[in-house]
């Protein structure tokens, strides 16, 4: 039995659809198998919470009497780019202030700026016959500037490698703190929640898919940066980082509950954002395909003590990672998560909420992802 978006929609609108989360379809499938399950089910939500770096807003200022085109910006102390039209700017997740030790960034601003807080903005530009202002201070929020969204241009991983350091001192990375010596290991993968492993190859996300972004409304906007299809599969997801989406949402109406600003000792600043994926149910095969669990989603343990030509030491299971421990050549090592699977589980029930109470309706993809798509790697001049 199949469904359209059109059939879904008009049940949603009547407050009819029936919505699970990717966790609550896993017992469905067991129990009813993928067909029947899909003909009670009409859509599922996904959900994931953790650091996503490639991440950003464009901010419209509005001018001032007299007008200034800002060249060089600063939101409480954090520079933004200056190279867009007079008061349009961008302000990057992982750019930090001047002095790095202060653990503020621009993911800081952005999650400021959803909680209503004010920001302390400095700017100066060149002065021109049409633009004769030099420099400027102004406190703004959200409120007080036009348009304020989100543009995220690599989120929601699809699956990522696991770290480990087996050098004899500490590594700071933005995937924590390592100990020497492997005496922990970390991860950051929602699993058996997450969009992309519960659409794995994109059937039924493509540009135009409306979703859950930072508590509020938002969409897909192309493919991700570094979107790889490359890799090897297992149960039919991938084994290592792969696909990944840009996304696009106004920030006037997120939620700073979903949103984080952080501070990666010895690394630097981010964000943390949930962000869920609706996924509708318009065959068995979408079903099915949501229905893996974390004891069928693998990655690779990888050292992170090396700078480069990293190669896989050991394959897990995110159900072994989420048990806390993992055996490695005979060796119990602790395991810690960076994103926060809890979060995932909330943003996957409140998306689910919204639809069962008719507030969000699915969009239909305007374009597919790619089918293909392969890393290039930078080559230093000689």
């Amino acid at each position: 039995m199949s469904k359209t978006y059109e059939e879904i929609n008009d049940k949603i609108k009547a407050k009819k659809a029936v919505v699970c989360t990717a966790e609550e379809v896993i017992d469905l499938v067991r129990e009813k198998g993928a067909e029947k399950a899909s003909e009670e089910v009409d859509v599922i939500t996904t959900g994931t919470f953790g650091a996503m770096c490639s991440s950003g807003a464009f901010l419209n200022f509005g001018h001032a009497t007299p007008p200034i085109r800002m060249t060089n910006i600063l939101l409480n102390g954090v520079p933004a780019y200056g190279g867009l039209a007079a008061v349009d700017t961008y302000i990057g997740a992982a750019q930090m202030t001047e002095d790095p030790a202060g653990g503020y960034g621009g993911g800081h601003v952005i999650e400021d700026l959803i909680a209503g807080k004010r920001v302390h903005l400095r700017a100066w530009g060149p002065g021109t016959d049409c633009y004769v202002r030099k420099s400027i201070e102004a406190d703004i929020s959200l409120d007080d500037i036009n348009e304020a969204y989100l543009y995220n241009p690599r989120n929601s991983y699809q699956n990522y490698g696991i770290a480990t350091n087996t050098s004899s001192r500490t590594i700071y990375t933005y995937m924590g703190k390592l100990l020497p010596r492997m005496r922990n290991i970390t991860y950051s993968s929602a699993g058996q929640l997450s969009p992309l492993l519960n659409d794995p190859h994109c059937d039924v996300t493509g540009i135009g898919t409306k979703i859950f972004l930072a508590g509020g409304e938002g969409y897909v906007a192309w493919q991700g940066t570094q979107f790889n299809t490359a890799n090897e599969e297992v149960n039919g997801v991938p084994v290592g980082g792969s696909r990944t989406l840009a996304l696009i949402g106004d920030m006037k109406g997120m939620d700073s509950s979903y949103v984080r600003g952080l501070d990666i000792s010895g690394y630097g600043t981010s964000i943390a954002l949930g962000v869920g994926i609706p996924l509708p149910v318009l065959d068995a095969d979408v079903m099915r395909r949501a229905a893996i669990s974390d004891e069928e989603i693998f990655s690779d343990m990888l050292d992170y003590s090396l700078p480069s030509g990293r190669k896989p030491m050991a394959r897990y299971s995110y159900a072994q990672l989420r048990s806390g421990k993992v055996e490695y050549e005979g060796r119990s090592i602790r395991t810690s998560s960076m994103s926060s699977y809890a979060g995932a589980k909330k943003v996957a029930e409140e998306l689910k909420d919204w639809i069962e109470k008719g507030e969000f309706t699915l969009a239909r993809p305007s374009a597919p992802l790619p089918r293909e798509g392969r890393l290039k790697h930078l080559v230093a001049k000689e």
